[in-house]
């Protein structure tokens, strides 16, 4: 059975352990010598030979990523601090004074002790559960309020759900300017998958341009850095990397972060609840396209200074990505089938590589940059065959 290799590691933005690993693995398995280890990755020879020497001593775990944190904090506010302020709140709480960060930092300078800020007072006070929250709503003022400045700067996506007349619940996938809420597209479909979610991002990146960065949930369209089994990354994920788009996603469990987007389902909703439920898909779209105008020209938007969407997003520049693309590195093993293939997923779909049914039953170790692949024989480190993937096709011929 073919798996993703345990000491892959999760992937980061800068692949760096993966290739770490993928480095390390060239030398010890495939035979390569230091030197041409750092020609083929474009490293340093002293920087092979450091990863090896931590492989060989802590394994896996010994590429990974050294912490850069200080050892000590000389700004943490010091115990002896936190104690007496912990201690003043309880005895100014006791004596009926007034017992909030400001009084407790002016009785920490009388005593002649150095006060921290009143947040840190706050939040140390917090920890100690030694603030009763408020009952009463939280005042508008309070409300921290986040937009992108420019159009283009941030796109939300996300999927919700509505029904045919039939009782068939069916899925509408979205995506939002964050600037200006302009709808930038609104599909409907019976279940979405991740390559649909490319191929509408894929449309409105040729229509738009490239969005300086996105802003989703966790689902597996959009993103595998939470899904149960580590691997490649998903279709979404390596379009966004292809065009330098800086890829957001917001806290499990915490709509808030994605807050325009969830808001906008509420609008949508209460205009298709005013309507007749649709027979079919078809409808549906036809509905959607139908909202998607008058959302954009026709409807006012309080947040916008009651301009339309689309006057907000043509007012100005449009934001463009800054990040640079991002390779993604991997290595796997497997054992070539009798119909002399391995398999290896890529773009969220499972591609078939073609070894030769010379090589069955060979177990093989595949080393991943991106589209390249280069399988070697897990015994022998010889290089067996090397694949370029071909996105469109399922099986991949070797490399001549």
């Amino acid at each position: 059975m073919s798996r993703d290799i345990d000491d892959a590691g999760e992937l980061n933005d800068a692949g760096v352990k993966p290739k770490n690993l993928v480095i390390v693995r060239a030398v010890r398995e495939q035979g390569l010598s230091h030197a041409e280890a750092a020609v083929r990755f474009g490293v340093t020879r002293q920087w092979v030979h450091a990863l090896v020497t931590r492989y060989d001593a802590e394994g896996p775990d010994g590429v990974a990523p050294r912490s850069r944190a200080p050892r000590t904090r000389p700004g943490a506010t010091p115990a002896v601090i936190r104690d007496r302020i912990i201690a003043l709140r309880v005895e100014l709480t006791g004596n009926g004074a007034d017992a909030g960060p400001a009084t407790i930092a002016w009785h920490l300078e009388q005593e002649g002790h150095p006060a921290p800020s009143t947040s840190t007072i706050r939040r140390i006070l917090h920890t100690a559960a030694l603030v009763t929250p408020a009952p009463h709503k939280r005042p508008r003022s309070s409300y921290i309020r986040f937009e992108a400045d420019l159009p283009n700067e941030c796109w939300q996506a996300d999927i919700t759900h509505w029904y045919l007349s039939t009782g068939v619940r069916v899925e509408i996938l979205d995506f939002l300017d964050d600037h200006s809420r302009y709808l930038l597209a609104i599909r409907a479909g019976t279940a979405f998958t991740g390559p649909n979610v490319v191929e509408t991002m894929t449309d409105l990146i040729t229509g738009y341009g490239p969005p300086m960065s996105t802003l989703t949930d966790n689902g597996l369209v959009f993103t595998t850095r939470l899904a149960r089994f580590k691997g490649a990354r998903g279709g979404f994920e390596k379009l966004l990397a292809v065009h330098g788009i800086t890829q957001k996603n917001g806290r499990p469990g915490h709509p808030q972060t994605q807050g325009k987007i969830e808001r906008f389902h509420q609008t949508l909703k209460r205009w298709l609840t005013a309507r007749p439920l649709p027979d079919t898909l078809t409808d549906l779209q036809t509905l959607l396209t139908e909202f998607q105008s008058w959302y954009n020209t026709a409807r006012p938007h309080r947040s916008l200074g009651r301009r339309t969407p689309e006057q907000a997003y043509t007012a100005l520049p449009k934001a463009s990505p800054t990040g640079p693309t991002r390779s993604e590195w991997r290595s796997r093993t497997d054992r070539v089938d009798q119909h002399g293939k391995v398999t290896v997923r890529y773009a969220g779909k499972l591609r078939h590589l073609g070894i030769g049914k010379a090589h069955t039953g060979t177990p093989v170790l595949l080393l991943i940059h991106d589209r390249d692949v280069s399988v070697s024989n897990a015994n022998t480190g010889e290089i067996i065959a090397e694949h370029t993937i071909d996105p469109a096709r399922d099986y991949q011929p070797k490399r001549r």
